[in-house]
């Protein structure tokens, strides 16, 4: 379905891209929709800052209009294990809110995205939360992408005046394999992304972290090659 503006030119959306592989899917789900895709990331002071690099490359392949990247240090609050390398990354099950829970990094990035959607033009913004294979942060939530989506109708000269922002979770309800078969129909070369949160600057994996887990279980369970650059070949 295309989305087009008042003038006939394609709808713009923001879509907030990691580098990783369920951002990489979003940007494709949005560019397939039509919408003049408008791709933000973050470098927040993460450890694996590969994938800012990765996210460069999945703008570029997936027709972005305009990739920005944008700088703030959330490392300077602390709090979590991507952001705080006296903080091991889990290798292994944990129960409850993992500590590579970054506080409140989507609330932080959405804001961000909405600043950008309002200067745009736009009324619609992504994101590639998912609460079905996920490490279990709250930010990732049906009710946290809702609860979002009011506020920017309520906080912004936009959403008062027109009161039509939408936030899209297009895989918020989807396995890691449904989103990886859905990506490679839209033409997503996984190979690009960076999922690790431990990843080298050259962007290999550690295969041991629940990120890393939840991709290669994604892959197993739909039978397709697993493209990911591993330090070392996982058990």
């Amino acid at each position: 379905m295309k989305h087009a503006a008042d003038n006939g030119a394609p709808r713009r959306a923001v879509v907030l891209l990691s580098g990783g592989l369920d951002s990489a899917t979003t940007l494709a789900v949005a560019h397939s929709q039509a919408y003049a895709c408008y791709a933000l990331s973050f470098d927040y002071g993460q450890r694996h800052v590969a994938e800012i690099n990765a996210a460069g490359r999945v703008a570029a392949a997936l027709g972005a209009v305009e990739h920005r990247v944008v700088r703030l240090d959330l490392g300077q609050l602390g709090g979590s294990a991507l952001t705080d390398t006296a903080i091991a990354v889990p290798e292994g099950p944990t129960e409850g809110i993992p500590v590579t829970y970054v506080p409140a990094r989507n609330t932080v990035m959405l804001a961000y995205a909405l600043a950008w959607a309002e200067v745009l033009g736009a009324n619609d913004i992504f994101i590639g939360v998912n609460a079905v294979d996920y490490s279990g942060y709250p930010d990732c939530r049906p009710e946290f992408i809702e609860a979002f989506e009011k506020l920017a109708n309520l906080a912004t000269k936009a959403g008062v005046e027109q009161g039509n922002f939408h936030v899209h979770a297009p895989l918020i309800r989807l396995s890691k394999a449904e989103i990886i078969r859905l990506g490679i129909a839209l033409g997503v070369e996984y190979g690009q992304t960076v999922s690790c949160y431990q990843a080298t600057a050259e962007g290999l994996a550690c295969g041991r972290c629940d990120s890393c887990r939840l991709r290669r279980e994604g892959f197993r369970a739909t039978g397709m090659p697993d493209p990911t650059r591993y330090a070392r070949e996982p058990a």
